[in-house]
């Protein structure tokens, strides 16, 4: 055969290899090799006959196929002892098979015979070859190896770290041959010739990972034997305490590592020295334990009572939802000459677009207000309950059960109601153009629109109103929640007390009454009333005393200032600069500069102080007071006596002025 010729048929072998390993799908990862193993051919034998490479392209579809199927393959392909058959065996890693090891197989045996000068230095040596890769190994030879033991040729990997000092490496070195003679008993009787383990070493807290395998053609005593040879190797291998090592031979492999997990450890099949739990634990559960069933206790109370108080709230909206569909029946019944009117929620919706953020005045304590406008022109006020408030749902009632005895030109008009449904509860009131008197009188700005005329107009307008409601009205009727924002102002600035959800109906012959449930605002609500429960007219007079100094004044009650180095509320102050004769610096200062006033807004000063005089028996009844307000020089007053809440603010502590806190306290019988 001549040169050319063999070189030819060289290239077609590694061609057909090439392309045979192309086939393949991807391998996980590129392997690196670890070393090789170049045998010299026996004397006479040509690497690059003919028979010898086609029967090595044989053995190399072999191999490639057994592998995939079983993880490693052994085979021989010509005849025997004939100088041009082929022999081979390949192996890879237990926990990389199928496909993926197929590929890499099929990569290295193309590259060991991709040309004549081998990228591993055999050159033309093709007789002889073996190959160690991280996750698989093979050896193909023109000699019969594979009815020997298989333990050559052989490499050993090390590794750099060392367990110290030496008696520990002693420990350690035993705890490896524990541990790899374990695994490979294991595996010498697996089919698949695999095991793993694993160890602990925990004088140094030192994790040991060990794997053992064969080939699966080697019967269970073969594939002891060829790892027992291994195993005896590691002293003279591997330096005592070395943390990992490995010994490669073509049919069988032993590797350990410390802290390393170089291979899938899903399946182990020994596990030892595990850490023993500490008992430790034990104490520290049970106070977890107790605490979490206190809580859990804790929580199914807190549930069952919220639940209950649920049901409670829900029967006693039941229980509002009646009382107020018989007051609607009753309005149906005398709608022709009452003036109140039932509408439609689908009227409600279109007057307020919707009920529209661009609509809406503002929001109470139980429900948002909004801006209508109705199909014939007239402008409303239109109150829109929260769903599901037992609180609002009363006021609701309250209101459209008043609304027939309360009818006075300083009271704010209810034009009627719409109910739709469980949820929805309207209320409809005339529409008042200037809003509420807190955004104008406590507005440095606006409130220069408010002269001492206008002023003493809106303070006449209001007691008036209070007048009707305690004497002129049957029943006699408290408000309970009398306050700036309370009193809405129409075009031309005329007052009209609002929102009577909170009022409290006496009869003539009850002066007063005491109440378990405290509602109103802060800053206006009487001492008796706060403290006791204790109700009567008395209690809107010292609110409208309030509301007097605050209209007076252009100042919130809720502030604080300071006299005297001290800080005070606004009753208080103002009680001071009465005592001191000094009650003008108490005027908004926009109202001062015109002495015909003089005289009147002193009068006013001192009936405010009158009327928020801390003993409920000490202030005027409505309509004193509205003798005292109209009552000329010649009438002598009494002197106000030490107003409530006199020492509510803590000395050299500022506190900023807010905005009225709507409160509803419950007391303790």
């Amino acid at each position: 055969m001549s040169a050319s010729f063999a070189h030819f048929m060289l290239l077609a072998v590694a061609l057909v290899l090439v392309a045979f390993a192309a086939s393949l799908p991807p391998a996980a990862a590129e392997d690196t090799i670890l070393g090789h193993k170049c045998g010299m051919p026996a004397a006479g034998n040509n690497a690059s006959s003919d028979a010898y490479r086609s029967n090595l392209n044989a053995l190399a579809a072999i191999l490639v196929a057994g592998a995939r199927a079983n993880g490693s393959a052994a085979g021989a392909v010509g005849a025997a002892a004939a100088p041009d058959a082929a022999y081979g065996v390949a192996l890879c890693r237990g926990d990389f098979t199928g496909d993926a090891c197929a590929r890499g197989l099929g990569d290295a045996l193309a590259s060991a015979v991709n040309d004549s000068e081998s990228a591993f230095g055999c050159g033309r040596q093709l007789r002889d070859v073996t190959l160690f890769y991280d996750r698989y190994q093979l050896r193909f030879s023109g000699a019969d190896f594979l009815s020997g033991d298989g333990d050559t040729p052989k490499w050993a990997g090390n590794n750099t770290n060392f367990v110290k000092p030496a008696d520990a490496a002693r420990r350690f070195d035993g705890l490896v041959s524990e541990l790899v003679n374990k695994i490979a008993d294991i595996a010498a009787g697996r089919p698949d010739r695999y095991a793993t383990g694993r160890s602990r070493f925990q004088e140094q807290g030192l994790t040991l990972y060990g794997l053992v395998q064969c080939t699966v053609d080697m019967p269970p005593e073969r594939c002891r034997a060829c790892l027992d040879g291994l195993i005896s190797a590691f002293p003279a291998t591997f330096p005592s305490g070395q943390h990992g090592g490995r010994i490669l031979v073509p049919r069988c492999t032993v590797r350990y590592e410390t802290d390393d997990t170089f291979f899938n450890t899903a399946n182990l099949s020994v596990d030892l020295h595990k850490p023993k739990p500490s008992k430790s634990w034990l104490w520290a559960t049970i106070p977890v334990v107790s605490v979490s069933l206190l809580a859990a206790s804790f929580l199914l109370y807190r549930w069952i009572k919220i639940r209950r108080k649920r049901e409670l709230a829900r029967l006693e909206l039941f229980r509002l939802s009646i009382a107020v569909k018989s007051v609607i029946n009753l309005w149906r019944m005398e709608e022709g000459n009452s003036g109140f009117s039932l509408y439609d929620f689908s009227q409600m919706k279109g007057a307020t677009n919707g009920f529209s953020i661009e609509n809406k005045l503002g929001q109470g304590g139980f429900g948002a207000v909004y801006k209508g406008l109705l199909p014939d022109g007239l402008e409303i006020a239109v109150k829109r309950l929260a769903p599901c408030s037992s609180q609002g749902l009363l006021e609701f009632k309250n209101e459209i059960q008043l609304i027939a005895k309360l009818q006075h030109r300083n009271l704010v008009k209810l034009l009627g109601c719409c109910i739709e449904g469980e949820h929805e509860k309207i209320l409809v009131y005339e529409y008042m153009a200037n809003k509420s008197l807190d955004l104008i009188i406590f507005d440095s700005k606006k409130g220069l629109s408010l002269d001492w005329p206008k002023r003493l107009n809106i303070i006449d307008g209001i007691s008036q109103g209070l007048l009707y409601l305690h004497i002129h009205s049957r029943p006699c009727v408290v408000h309970r929640d009398l306050k700036a924002s309370n009193i809405l102002l129409d075009n031309e600035m005329n007052p009209k007390i609002s929102d009577f959800g909170m009022a409290r109906i006496f009869s003539s012959s009850v002066a007063e009454s005491n109440t378990t449930r405290i509602v109103g605002t802060h800053g206006y609500i009487a001492p008796e009333y706060a403290s006791d429960g204790v109700c009567s007219v008395k209690s809107d007079v010292f609110s409208f005393g309030v509301l007097l100094l605050e209209i007076i004044s252009g100042t919130m009650t809720t502030g604080s200032y300071r006299y005297d180095g001290k800080l005070y509320k606004l009753i208080a102050y103002a009680w001071l600069l009465w005592k001191a004769g000094q009650w003008h610096e108490l005027v908004d200062r926009c109202l001062l500069g015109n002495e015909r006033y003089h005289f009147t807004m002193e009068r006013y000063v001192h009936v405010a102080l009158l009327c928020v005089q801390e003993g409920a028996d000490d202030r005027p009844a409505m309509d004193e007071v509205v003798k005292m307000l109209s009552s000329g020089e010649g009438v002598v007053l009494p002197e106000p006596k030490k107003p409530a809440y006199f020492n509510v603010r803590p000395v050299g502590t500022e506190m900023s002025a807010s905005c009225d806190m709507g409160i509803s306290i419950t007391l303790s019988r």
